[in-house]
């Protein structure tokens, strides 16, 4: 644990070379394009303007709780969407993040660690960029926002913790095995549909089955998303206990997924 926490003071050290990565890879997302950071925002315009489209005018929501109001089920999903962007994005980028900067891996200084912290943090900063998105269409739709609002650095917090502590572990194995990015893709596909954004965790349908309650329930996305789901869409306070629980199992994974990429780091030079 002292080495633990030592490995991290070392890697605050770094913390203007983080910025500055950061900086590199947000440009560098939109180098040669015409309207750049622009496309920040447009991202999830345009993506808030397909849902509402589709559950609109398309698809009924089976929620007893949104019938007549597929526009106000499309605000939902997106506030449930958007973070699983960033989680999803964190977590596939970084399964290719030290085979694709190889070049600085095996540099003798450069520590390694801080490129699964770029890119988790690259995708907080595109995911905050969203969130305008999505409080100006509660404002369309006749939502308002509540005091419970303040609460969203906590989720925001877990997020992070968990994203980076899962890309730790993702990035330090892949370098090994390298099916882990394609296992990865498919399992991400499965876990979104694990986890209460196309669909609420009050549908009668999930109620009556405690065995799928529970499952869902172990789910660490679960209690994030609906950290969201609580702050934004419904106004009000989210589940803290079960945030919290999620909060210290991503401390728990944080220090495996760490203490792992630590053993392995001497060998990413030769594998890369």
């Amino acid at each position: 644990m002292l080495k633990l926490l030592g490995n991290l003071k070392e890697t605050y050290r770094y913390r203007v070379l983080i910025q500055n990565l950061v900086s590199r890879e947000l440009k560098a997302r939109y180098r040669g394009t015409v309207l750049g950071f622009l496309w920040s925002f447009l991202n999830p315009l345009l993506l808030m303007i397909v849902y509402t489209a589709v559950f609109g005018l398309i698809i009924r929501p089976r929620d007893p709780s949104f019938d007549n109001k597929p526009l106000v089920f499309a605000l939902y999903l997106f506030c449930g969407v958007l973070p699983w962007h960033w989680f999803a994005s964190s977590t596939l980028e970084s399964a290719n993040v030290l085979m694709i900067n190889g070049n600085l891996i095996k540099k003798i200084l450069f520590p390694a660690e801080i490129l699964p912290v770029v890119t988790v943090t690259a995708n907080m900063v595109h995911f905050l960029f969203g969130l305008p998105i999505v409080l100006v269409f509660i404002f369309i739709l006749g939502h308002k926002l509540t005091p419970f609002v303040l609460l969203l650095p906590l989720v925001i917090l877990t997020q992070y913790v968990f994203s980076l502590a899962l890309s730790m572990l993702v990035s330090s194995l892949t370098v090994h095995f390298r099916d882990i990015k394609d296992i990865l893709a498919n399992l991400l596909t499965f876990w979104f549909f694990a986890t209460p954004i196309v669909y609420s965790m009050e549908f009668e349908s999930i109620q009556k089955h405690p065995v799928l309650l529970g499952f869902l329930n172990l789910n660490p996305m679960t209690h994030i998303v609906q950290g969201y789901q609580y702050c934004l869409f419904y106004g009000s306070l989210f589940h803290w206990k079960r945030l919290g629980i999620t909060f210290l199992i991503s401390l728990l994974l944080f220090v495996i997924g760490y203490t792992v990429f630590d053993r392995l780091r001497d060998s990413f030079a030769e594998e890369v």
